[in-house]
């Protein structure tokens, strides 16, 4: 009996380990998940500072002729009071003297060093950042769960952490099966193909923010794939690809049981990848994939990738969604989940269509190579037609990259495109 693809996940993600946490410098926490939080040890700025380059004058002193202090640069502090009468050149960053209520431009100005003519009424506070205008002391700045990109980074360098604490990456084993799979740079003999499947997923793990860990390929014998299935126990997560159907040469699911796996499930209603077998051997998670490459890819996808995300503790694992329109027919039975591959695109409304790529054939990889999404079309939907609205989970948002800068100039923004 198939089991839903609800269900599985279900189950997939309730074997979830709960994060580990490390510390690492900055630079090696980029597209890590935050496992603390970022709390701020002082207000930023840390004093009220210019915002221009200029003069820090009183406002009621305005306008008029100053005569010139000092000159205050970032990294310095004053050392004048501004009194009636007098300013003091200022440069952007630089602390704000006392007396001081107002920063004018220097361009607003003429003068020099000793004297300078303030051209405009300055207003009060005008051009001074406050101190803590940006963040007080003891405000919680990131949350735990965050994925640290660079804003996120430079925020905690700027409060002055040299590290963070974040959720270790988990290893993940990866075996392939199979005696017509060979190695990449091997010599093919006949009726031998090379490995796809094995670099396809430690790129995946790799995108997941997991580490892969290459278990090589085990031949179709229950003995030599149960001394390579044991060398995997060392990882936090196990991924065997082929050998999960029905054949006379699977014995992925019998050497699960001789190796003491529970296993949870091995068919799920979706399309492709019906064939997944799930369970765990001493605890540790265990996913017995299809070895066609699309059915291989879409599973992890589906089930692997959310198990490692949130692993990571990230608290959005799953891929986002969004709808399209149909540009073409996609033929589909009742009884399975379809996720077809499709190509995004953009109609002239601004909404989102999607082309199906041109085989869906599940061993075909360049459908995945060329696709942007999948289709996410219900068990019970049938046959959906051209114009139709779905849904279709996004795999890569490089679609949207453009050869040159759209800034909305004449001839090049998105008006003029969508005759809006």
């Amino acid at each position: 009996m198939m089991l839903s693809v609800e269900d599985a996940l279900s189950r997939v993600m309730a074997a979830v380990r709960q994060p580990l946490p490390e510390r690492v410098g900055l630079l090696q926490a980029l597209d890590r998940v935050l496992a603390e939080a970022i709390v701020s040890p002082r207000d930023v700025p840390p004093w009220n500072n210019s915002a221009m380059d200029g003069y820090a004058v009183r406002s009621q002193d305005t306008p008029g002729t100053l005569r010139v202090l000092e000159t205050i640069a970032a990294g310095s502090v004053p050392s004048q009071t501004v009194g009636p009468g007098t300013c003091s050149r200022i440069m952007t960053g630089a602390p704000m003297p006392s007396g001081a209520d107002a920063v004018v431009m220097i361009e607003r100005t003429d003068g020099g060093h000793e004297q300078v003519e303030i051209q405009v009424q300055a207003r009060l506070d005008e051009h001074i950042r406050p101190q803590g205008g940006d963040i007080s002391t003891g405000q919680q700045v990131l949350q735990p769960g965050r994925v640290l990109g660079p804003g996120e980074l430079g925020l905690i360098s700027s409060l002055g952490f040299p590290s963070v604490l974040v959720a270790q990456r988990p290893r993940v084993a990866i075996l392939s099966t199979g005696d017509e799979v060979v190695e990449t740079g091997w010599p093919l003999q006949p009726g031998q193909i090379y490995s796809s499947n094995t670099i396809t997923l430690a790129a995946l793990v790799r995108r997941a923010g997991a580490e892969p860990v290459h278990c090589g390929i085990a031949p179709d014998e229950p003995a030599g794939l149960r001394a390579s299935l044991q060398a995997c126990l060392r990882s936090d997560l196990i991924l065997t690809t082929g050998g999960v159907s029905v054949g006379d040469f699977d014995f992925v699911k019998d050497v699960f049981d001789d190796v003491g796996a529970t296993l949870d499930f091995w068919k799920v209603a979706m399309k492709p990848g019906k064939p997944l077998a799930f369970g765990t051997i001493s605890g540790i998670p265990c996913f017995g994939l299809p070895g066609n490459p699309v059915s291989c890819m879409v599973n992890f996808l589906q089930f692997v990738r959310p198990v490692l995300r949130k692993t990571l503790g990230d608290p959005r694992p799953h891929l986002p969604v969004v709808t399209a329109r149909l540009t073409h027919r996609l033929p589909k039975r009742p009884g399975r989940v379809h996720m077809s591959r499709v190509v995004l695109g953009s109609d002239h409304k601004g909404g989102w269509t999607a082309t199906p790529t041109m085989t869906q054939s599940s061993g075909v990889l360049m459908s995945m190579a060329q696709a942007d999404a999948l289709t996410v079309l219900p068990v019970d939907a049938g046959a959906q037609e051209a114009g139709s609205l779905i849904r279709v989970q996004v795999l890569d948002w490089r679609f949207m990259d453009q050869t040159g800068p759209d800034y909305g100039l004449p001839g090049h923004g998105p008006l003029e495109d969508h005759g809006c």
